[in-house]
């Protein structure tokens, strides 16, 4: 129940694939390569833990465990999920992933990387796509008018941005919000 087919090929199933990234990549990279996984296969965690159920005594089933309570398959990228892992490891509440922001006319307009909807804080990996492309450059500049005006506080991240300037800022925006 560990192998299926695909293209003619036999290969392990996204759970046990899960299960083998889990126990043996170093746990930041462990839960960003599963982030993605979840997200392209719709693994649950759950049925991860089903195969390590059948697996006492595997090593790194530890690890494992603490990976998996981890993994969101909202992260659409690594840097995403490494942004997200650097916010809970300082403390942080955990963010929201994908949160749909709706305009006035009930649609969404928006999905924000990650934050919390409760205090209208968002948190967006700008990767260099953002800065390199015109095009998405100015849909940037608008949806981020668009976002301030219904009320979100945005934190933009980039990779130039050091980890501890990264978790002030947000821990700033969040304070600012809760007091308001």
């Amino acid at each position: 129940g560990e192998v299926q087919t695909l293209a003619g090929r036999a290969v392990t199933t996204p759970e046990r694939t899960a299960f083998d990234i889990g126990r043996r990549a170093l746990p930041r990279s462990a839960v960003a390569r599963l982030d993605a996984l979840a997200r392209a296969t719709g693994f649950t965690v759950d049925s991860v833990l089903g195969i390590a159920a059948c697996h006492r005594g595997a090593r790194g089933l530890r690890q494992l465990e603490t990976v998996l309570e981890l993994v969101d398959p909202g992260a659409q990228s690594p840097r995403e999920s490494y942004l997200r892992l650097l916010l809970i490891e300082a403390g942080l509440p955990r963010p929201h992933t994908q949160i749909p922001v709706f305009g006035v006319d009930g649609l969404p307009i928006a999905y924000l990387d990650m934050g919390w909807p409760d205090l209208m804080v968002g948190v967006e990996y700008d990767g260099d796509h953002h800065r390199l492309d015109r095009q998405q450059y100015l849909k940037d500049i608008r949806r981020l008018e668009i976002l301030e005006r219904l009320g979100w506080l945005i934190v933009r991240v980039v990779a130039e941005d050091r980890p501890a300037e990264i978790v002030r800022r947000v821990r700033c925006a969040l304070e600012a919000r809760r007091s308001s």
